[in-house]
């Protein structure tokens, strides 16, 4: 964990194609593709791309730290900036650090690999920063930004591997992510931040898809059986689910890849088959089915079981969970007569943790299998003052307010679209004394604030470093009103 409040060294820069050149920027500079001049990096954008001015044209270098002198190459010209890519690195950062994997400037989730720890956890804060200067949420120039909240060993804590399965040229089965901006597939035999689990079992899928001659999607021709292989661990029991995407229902090699799992990996306790015969982007279809075992997992979070059933969300960082919910409770502050809204519930995480310390604890989430797993849950951990309904926020809190329930706190983890505006107004109408929101994205969060410091005031924003070697960060916002 690093306790430094940093300096400013890391500074934020909005999505690309959103960017508005600065007053002083000139639009109509001269460059070629390919041209090659140096550059001195000035900061980090939000994506962990270097940001540096050619003639005070911005230019976005992927690779590249604050304070470094490179040479330059022009790979992409638009009206109001450039991307290039390193030449050559003339002067490098002493906070540069070889990456653990070979792979990391390829494919998106190791964009600060590069990059020491302790300066990532300062660059995650400065995004929080930078994001809030862009909004000017009320009042923002006094928040207080606390040092964000690291990990003693920032690898292996990702519990869940979300691979896309394909044959390569030579027609080997090969697993992995995309190459960035593109869908050329990178084989990844090894990954340093994956719980050591989901990679002994995913390559031990990938060689048993290559014994059984099992048919692989073709992304072009639409044809193909398994698009994705997903295995995830729960940390606190080592119990494994092995969950196969598939084009279509039939799976001709179903009973030996079953056979086969469960005699090679003991922990494997949960053989799914989700099917996605749509052409589209997203991972999962609507029809889940068990092939073998059982249809959840059981993770142990804070004391407190949690089964977990396929699409189920949880945090994938199980290490700084515990730290995020623990921070969470903090901010919150409750007396055991209060009332909680624990707002995209999922399976009940946050709101059983802290159900202990509360009156009553009522949640909600539109994924009916985490509301299902939410109520389970609570059975499961004997806590009878909870209960979850599956719905938007935006329409279950105006419902419960009209039958006379009245919060005293409420928290929410939104996704990385942030809050809905109808979110916001049932929020503001439900009027909490105590409010935490639990944020994924600087960006959205920075947004809402717009709306939500109109009636409540910011304590402090803690950040908190769920994703080490990537440009993701989280942060806990405690609100009182005001």
């Amino acid at each position: 964990m690093n306790t430094n409040q940093p300096q400013h060294r890391y500074h934020h820069s909005n999505n690309h194609n959103n960017h508005q050149p600065r007053p002083h920027q000139q639009t109509g500079v001269q460059v070629t593709l390919g041209q090659r001049f140096p550059l001195t990096i000035k900061r980090l954008g939000i994506n962990g791309e270097g940001i540096g001015y050619f003639k005070r044209k911005l230019v976005f270098v992927k690779g590249a730290l604050p304070n470094e002198v490179i040479v330059a190459e022009v790979t992409g010209i638009k009206p109001s900036f450039l991307t290039a890519k390193i030449h050559r690195l003339k002067t490098p950062s002493p906070d540069r650090v070889n990456p653990r994997d070979d792979y990391a400037a390829e494919v998106g989730g190791f964009e600060l690999e590069h990059l020491a720890y302790p300066a990532q956890l300062d660059f995650k804060r400065d995004v929080v920063l930078q994001s809030l200067e862009k909004f000017q949420p009320k009042g923002y120039r006094n928040f207080e930004l606390k040092p964000t909240i690291g990990m003693d060993n920032p690898y292996e804590y990702r519990n869940k591997a979300q691979f896309q399965v394909r044959r390569d040229e030579d027609g080997h089965v090969i697993a992995g992510l995309y190459r960035e901006r593109s869908h050329d597939l990178v084989d990844l035999k090894t990954c340093s931040v994956q719980m050591p689990a989901t990679m002994r079992v995913i390559r031990g899928v990938v060689d048993l898809m290559e014994e059984l001659d099992v048919s692989t999607y073709d992304e072009k021709h639409g044809t193909g059986l398994v698009r994705t292989v997903v295995v995830r661990v729960a940390k606190g029991t080592g119990e494994v689910q092995v969950v196969f995407v598939t084009a279509k229902a039939p799976f001709p090699q179903e009973a030996e890849m079953v056979d086969q799992l469960l005699t090679k990996f003991p922990e494997v306790v949960s053989i799914m088959q989700n099917i996605n015969n749509d052409k589209t982007s997203l991972i999962w279809g609507e029809k889940t089915t068990l092939l073998a075992g059982k249809p959840q997992i059981r993770e142990v979070l804070n004391g407190l079981q949690f089964n977990l059933s396929a699409r189920a969300f949880l945090q994938l960082n199980p290490y700084q969970t515990v730290r995020l919910y623990d921070e969470a409770l903090k901010a919150l502050a409750l007396s055991d007569n209060e009332t909680v809204i624990d707002a995209y519930s999922g399976v009940g995480t946050i709101g059983l943790s802290i159900a202990h310390a509360a009156k009553e604890v009522r949640g909600m989430d539109v994924i009916a299998d985490a509301v299902d797993d939410a109520n389970e849950n609570a059975r499961i951990n004997n806590i009878d003052n909870v209960h979850y309904e599956t719905g938007t926020a935006e329409t279950i809190i105006p419902k419960w307010l009209n039958e006379g329930f009245r919060p005293d706190a409420l928290i929410v983890d939104p996704p990385r679209t942030g809050l809905d505006d109808g979110l916001i107004n049932a929020i503001l109408s439900a009027k909490p004394k105590k409010f935490v929101y639990i944020s994924c994205n600087p960006s959205t969060l920075a947004r809402d604030l717009v709306k939500l410091t109109n009636q409540y005031h910011v304590d402090y924003i803690q950040s908190v470093d769920m994703m080490p070697q990537t440009a993701r960060c989280e942060a806990v916002v405690k609100f009182t009103r005001a």
